[in-house]
């Protein structure tokens, strides 16, 4: 599996990286299924949070015999600085490590996210405690919906965050507004040399009903072999982007990685054909 630079961090990860949403509520026999299948396609960086579910629990019985083969990430909710660290104590002990290296402030959508986690008392406060204490290594910062390039492109304004894990598709980037925005925080990436994450990259849109719901994803997926295709190759076609991580349901992740041995560059050509179909389609985050 092709692997590229984690910015400035400098490991060499592979571009498909495990997302342990996918074990939020699976058994331990499935979770270990999904764990092996990743180690066998070349997968060696996996992420997760504290929310997602048994996720964390369902890895730490493989950390013994894998932990130094992986980049291991992990992300907290928290935006208050006692809530992160007792978060980050609690997922160290859940996964069985000393420490991790990368911790994430997660699901930072919205200025006012930012504005808590960055101010004095904030979470932040404890993911630097943390890195100071060498329960973490590195920094990074999460978020869903349209605004998430223009909060992290003023996140990274903030402080140096050495990772963003920020919402990428042919769908999304098809938007101007959205595609601008998205730009303009590549452009930030690359001065800074931090590691760009984009996750999203299979969403075809919102489910149309509960009973509709075919996967544990809350967005429907595309699950068309030839449509995973496309949508892997556009995102990884995308310099800036170092990696995705696969889609939050076990059954996505073979697709995903077959999609990524497939992969070859698409010219501008090829994207654009692409992006004319997102009419189509539509966010996982409802209108623009």
């Amino acid at each position: 599996m092709e692997k590229r630079r984690l910015g400035r961090i400098g490991h060499m990860s592979s571009v498909i990286i495990f997302g342990a949403a996918s074990l939020s509520d699976v058994s331990q026999d499935e979770a270990d299924k999904s764990i092996q299948f990743a180690l066998d396609a070349g997968i060696n960086q996996f992420d997760t949070a504290a929310s997602y579910g048994d996720a964390e629990l369902r890895m730490g019985p493989w950390m013994a015999q894998i932990r130094d083969k992986i980049f291991l990430t992990t992300k907290t909710g928290d935006r208050d600085r006692d809530g992160a660290k007792r978060s980050i104590e609690r997922s160290l002990q859940r996964l069985q490590v000393d420490n991790v290296d990368l911790i994430q402030l997660h699901a930072v959508t919205s200025f006012e996210e930012l504005d808590k986690c960055t101010a004095p008392g904030g979470a932040l406060e404890a993911l630097i405690e943390a890195k100071e204490q060498g329960m973490v290594k590195h920094i990074g910062i999460t978020g869903h919906g349209h605004m998430a390039p223009t909060v992290h492109l003023e996140a990274l304004r903030r402080y140096p965050f050495e990772t963003v894990l920020t919402p990428l598709n042919f769908i999304l980037y098809n938007n101007a507004a959205y595609r601008q925005s998205f730009d303009a925080l590549a452009a930030e990436i690359k001065k800074q040399d931090a590691g760009l994450m984009t996750i999203k990259a299979v969403a075809r849109g919102e489910w149309p009903s509960e009973n509709a719901k075919r996967y544990a994803t809350w967005y429907e997926p595309f699950d068309e072999q030839a449509y995973v295709d496309k949508c892997v190759s556009f995102v990884l076609s995308q310099d800036v982007v170092t990696g995705m991580p696969s889609a939050g349901d076990v059954r996505l992740l073979p697709k995903i990685v077959e999609a990524c041995a497939k992969y070859e560059k698409m010219d501008v050509a090829a994207q654009g054909a692409l992006m004319a179909t997102a009419d189509q389609f539509a966010s996982p985050f409802g209108a623009f």
